[in-house]
């Protein structure tokens, strides 16, 4: 057996599993998920505990096992804590600011860079420059957030750009005159 695929996955008391077939959703405080599980996997909620199984021991089996446990531990953990991902933006001049769904970016260029906010995803911004992006779906958090940075990567003279929160760029030397 999978060992990821293996583990319970526990419950907490304030979110609410349902199953019809394939299809599970979980709703708890920080919002509701919905997803559609494999065909070669099966779900089970007995006790406050998810279980997943497969069909069969063929590769392809062994990988959905895993990977459904894991998708389905996320949306669990996503509805009840939710998950966050920050984002900071380093260059003279270069800001950002939240007016109702649309993230309004200056990064240097001509014209600002307006990025729509998809539901189910809070986006704020603290001092122009710290973005801080929140929601119950792992996957999503993660994609809003390297779809601004993608607006503009750090660049590795000067270091200015969009990057995650504690991440270290390598600074490279600058020609030298000779």
């Amino acid at each position: 057996m999978s060992r990821i695929g293996k583990q319970p996955i526990a419950v907490p008391p304030q979110v609410k599993v349902e199953v019809k077939g394939q299809k599970i959703s979980v709703e708890g405080p920080k919002g509701k998920l919905a997803w559609e599980l494999p065909k070669r996997t099966s779900l089970k909620v007995e006790a406050g505990k998810i279980t997943v199984s497969r069909d069969g021991d063929d590769a392809q089996s062994k990988a959905l096992h895993g990977l459904s446990r894991s998708l389905v531990n996320n949306m669990v953990k996503g509805v009840a804590e939710g998950y966050v991902k920050k984002l900071e933006i380093q260059g003279v001049g270069f800001k950002a600011a939240v007016t109702g769904k649309i993230v309004n970016l200056a990064l240097g260029f001509s014209h600002p860079i307006n990025y729509t906010i998809p539901d189910q995803i809070k986006v704020t911004v603290e001092e122009n420059t710290k973005v801080t992006i929140e929601g119950p779906d792992k996957m999503l958090v993660g994609k809003v957030a390297s779809e601004i940075r993608a607006y503009y990567p750090p660049e590795p003279y000067k270091g200015k750009g969009v990057r995650y929160a504690g991440e270290h760029v390598q600074r490279k030397e600058g020609k030298t005159v000779q």
